[in-house]
C-alpha cells in the first residue's frame, strides 16, 4: 500500500542574507521529496534581496514586511502556507538533499505523530564542531529536557499546522528565544519523532546572529518560563521541573546582573528569585505530605 505523499509548505525567513539565502534555497529546491509551496519572507532587508529571489527563483514565493522579528516573519510564514505540514529553514542554513524525504518517511510509520526533527551538523566559522552533550537531541515526550535549553532547531523541524491551532502562534515580544518558548509550549503536551541522522547544516558565528545582539539571554527564557507555568496547563511534576529550572536561570541571571551593576535589574529579579523559591517550597510540601 503506498503512503500519500506529506503536502509541505517551506518557510525561509530571512533579513539582509541574499548570498547565504540562495544556498538555503537551493537546499530545498534540491530536496528529493519536494514540497508544494516556498515561502521567502523577507523581515525588512534593505540588500538585493528582493531582486535576486526575484531574478534566481522566479517561482519561489516573496513576501516583503516591514522589519519586524523573527516570530512576526514566522507567524506571517505560517498564516500564508497553504498546506498542512509546515518545514522552516533559517536564511544562513541548509538542508541535507534527503531531510524531507526522511521525515515524510518516519511520519508514515507514526501517523498520529505532528512534529517530527532530525540530527545535525554545527559549522561554526568555517569549521565544523562537535555540540555538547547539553545539545544532544532525542524524541518522545521530552519537556524536561527542553527546560535548559533550545534542543530542537527550527532549520530541523517538519511540524502540522494544527499544533499551531492549539498552541499559539511565535510569541512576538521575543526577539531571541522564541524558539525555546515555542518548543516548550508544544512539548508539554505532544510527543515529538526525531531522526537520529543529520539532516541539517546549521552555520554560526557570523556577527548578525541574534544571539549575539542581547546581553542575559537567560531573561527571555525567564519570561518564557514564568509563561507556561501560568498558562502552560503543566501537570504537578511539569510545574516542579519548570520552577526548578526557572529558579536556577535566576539565581544566574541576578549573578550576571550583579557583575554588571544593573541595579533595577537586581532588585526585579530578586523578587522572582523570591517568589519562585515560595512556590517550590509549597509543592515539596504538598509532596511530602503525600
Amino acid at each position: 500500500m503506498s503512503v500519500k505523499p506529506l503536502e509541505i509548505s517551506v518557510i525561509i525567513t530571512t533579513y539582509n542574507r541574499q548570498d547565504l539565502l540562495k544556498r538555503a534555497l537551493l537546499s530545498v529546491l534540491n530536496q528529493t521529496h519536494m514540497p508544494k509551496q516556498i515561502i521567502v519572507i523577507d523581515d525588512g532587508s534593505s540588500d538585493e534581496t528582493r531582486k535576486m529571489v526575484q531574478y534566481d527563483f522566479p517561482d519561489i514565493e516573496y513576501i516583503y514586511q516591514k522589519n519586524s522579528g523573527i516570530s512576526a516573519a514566522r507567524n506571517r510564514g505560517i498564516q500564508v502556507a497553504r498546506y498542512p505540514w509546515i518545514a522552516f529553514l533559517d536564511s544562513d542554513d541548509e538542508w541535507n538533499p534527503k531531510k524531507l524525504e526522511e521525515q515524510q518517511a518516519a511520519l508514515s510509520q507514526s501517523p498520529t505523530c505532528r512534529i517530527c526533527h532530525t540530527d545535525e551538523i554545527w559549522i561554526r566559522k568555517g569549521r565544523r564542531v562537535n555540540p555538547k552533550n547539553k545539545h544532544l537531541k532525542s524524541g518522545g515526550y521530552i519537556f524536561e529536557k527542553c527546560l535548559p535549553l533550545c534542543v530542537i532547531s527550527p532549520s530541523a523541524v517538519l511540524i502540522h499546522r494544527e499544533l499551531f491551532e492549539h498552541h499559539g502562534l511565535f510569541d512576538e515580544k521575543m526577539p531571541v528565544c522564541e524558539d525555546y518558548d515555542m518548543w516548550l509550549r508544544i512539548c508539554a503536551h505532544q510527543d515529538v519523532f526525531y531522526i537520529e541522522k543529520k539532516l541539517v547544516i546549521k552555520y554560526g558565528g557570523h556577527a548578525d546572529q541574534l544571539s549575539h545582539r542581547h546581553w542575559g539571554m537567560d531573561r527571555f527564557r525567564i519570561y518564557s518560563l514564568e509563561k507556561i507555568l501560568k498558562f502552560g496547563r503543566l501537570n504537578t511534576e511539569q510545574q516542579l521541573a519548570t520552577l526548578s529550572e526557572l529558579e536556577k536561570k535566576l539565581r544566574i541571571y541576578i549573578a550576571g546582573a550583579r557583575k554588571r551593576d544593573k541595579n533595577s535589574e537586581i532588585k526585579i529579579f530578586s523578587e522572582k528569585y523570591k517568589r519562585v523559591n515560595i512556590q517550590l517550597q509549597k509543592i515539596n510540601s504538598q509532596f511530602l505530605t503525600k
